[in-house]
């Protein structure tokens, strides 16, 4: 059977020269959740300690050979014998390296702050204000590191002057010796949004903050028994003019600060981790990453926006965090990268998940008798939603298109039901 663009949810992402129209398998339906498992490797935990929670997780990319740059965490955080639960997306850009490192510390990190605030004075941790702020000054802060590490070893920005290019090689290339300075380095070159949510060890209260295009919902039961999808999160990318101005107001007198919706004319995101490029000036990067090994072989591209870069920081760790009541009416909490919102196309995230909502926690669908336990994951069924759910058709074309390589974004998918 055969494909057409049009007939594939998603924005290609490559390659250019696919010749269209493809071939495609019709899957049976069995079939279907063998394929979703391989490809989207489902988890799911009960957090046991955190009351009976679940979190059902996907990462999804159709090509079987391509390694996506999306992570998810599923962390329970003990704080003084007491748990938090912790969920997160993040979307990496240009490289593995720093979403890897996001996706594992960051949990961490914001365990240490709930740590040393209850050593501090404990009742501070049951005002949600209080935790909205530990919750935005502890990602900043392990954003701040990721550049001061590799700084600090030169005594800072102004220190690089006393060192010349072959010492500075010497000094971050250091594989030879574990590679502690260069694994630091490393994760200057590249970027993550970051979708982290946390909830309370009584479930009384859920607050999520947001760097980047992830995108984040609670999905509740009204008066009158409809569902209703909340969206918590804005987009933190040159599709927000809010956040555009936003850095033009910081930047007065620069009108390159954004040329094509673009940082810079080259980053899409506003706000992330990592990206020390744009955050740092453009001593940074020609005198610290430029002595990288392996090298750069074309140093074009990062000249052309280092040459707008003058008053930085372009973009901003600082996320926006917002705070809400849990009572008997939350059922789900769904956090997903923008691949999700992609696939759901121009009908938008709402009726998705309306209708996976209703499937799930209704009981208008049953699952077919010899499906597999993986058909049970949420995060899976919300991933079968949004590629054509019901339509076998469809949901074969998206899996089983026949193309080499990553052609759309890479989707992750957390879903906390309460």
């Amino acid at each position: 059977m055969l494909a057409y663009a049009e007939d594939v949810p998603g924005n290609r992402i490559g390659p250019d020269d696919a010749p269209w129209p493809l071939p495609y398998q019709l899957l049976e339906e069995k079939d279907i959740w063998n394929e979703l498992r391989q490809l989207a490797k489902p988890q799911s935990a009960t957090l046991e300690s955190a009351g009976g929670l679940r979190a059902d997780s996907v990462n999804f990319q159709p090509a079987p050979s391509a390694r996506t740059q999306d992570r998810y965490a599923v962390k329970q955080l003990r704080v003084h014998g007491r748990t938090w639960t912790l969920t997160g997306v993040f979307d990496g850009h240009l490289g593995d390296a720093t979403v890897d490192h996001v996706a594992h510390h960051l949990p961490i990190i914001v365990q240490e702050f709930l740590e040393e605030a209850h050593a501090t004075n404990p009742a501070r941790l049951n005002d949600p204000a209080f935790i909205c702020d530990l919750f935005s000054r502890s990602i900043v802060a392990f954003d701040d590191a990721i550049a001061h590490d590799v700084l600090d070893i030169f005594g800072g920005i102004e220190g690089l002057e006393h060192y010349d290019d072959a010492t500075i090689r010497a000094i971050i290339n250091d594989q030879h010796e574990g590679g502690e300075r260069y694994r630091k380095t490393l994760l200057c070159m590249y970027g993550s949004t970051a979708l982290v949510s946390l909830v309370d060890p009584n479930h009384e209260n859920l607050w999520v903050a947001n760097l980047g295009d992830c995108t984040a919902t609670i999905l509740y039961k009204s008066e009158n028994n409809q569902w209703v999808v909340e969206r918590l999160t804005a987009e933190h990318n040159g599709y927000n003019d809010a956040e555009l101005e936003r850095i033009r107001r910081e930047h007065p007198d620069e009108p390159d600060c954004v040329i094509d919706r673009r940082i810079l004319g080259a980053l899409a995101p506003t706000r992330c981790l990592g990206d020390v490029p744009f955050k740092q000036p453009p001593v940074f990067s020609r005198r610290i990453l430029y002595n990288l090994a392996p090298g750069f072989q074309n140093r074009g591209p990062w000249e052309a926006f280092l040459q707008r870069n003058r008053t930085p920081p372009y973009i901003t760790a600082q996320p926006d965090v917002v705070h809400r009541k849990l009572d008997s009416r939350a059922r789900f909490l769904v956090l997903t990268s923008d691949g999700f919102t992609d696939l759901c196309g121009e009908q938008g995230i709402e009726p998705v998940l309306r209708r996976w909502a209703a499937d799930v926690e209704d009981g208008r669908r049953t699952l077919p008798p010899d499906a597999p336990p993986v058909a049970e994951n949420l995060a899976l069924r919300l991933l079968r939603q949004a590629i054509g759910g019901e339509d076998r058709g469809s949901v074969s074309r998206v899996l089983t298109l026949d193309i080499d390589g990553a052609w759309i974004d890479d989707t992750s998918i957390v879903v906390l039901r309460f």
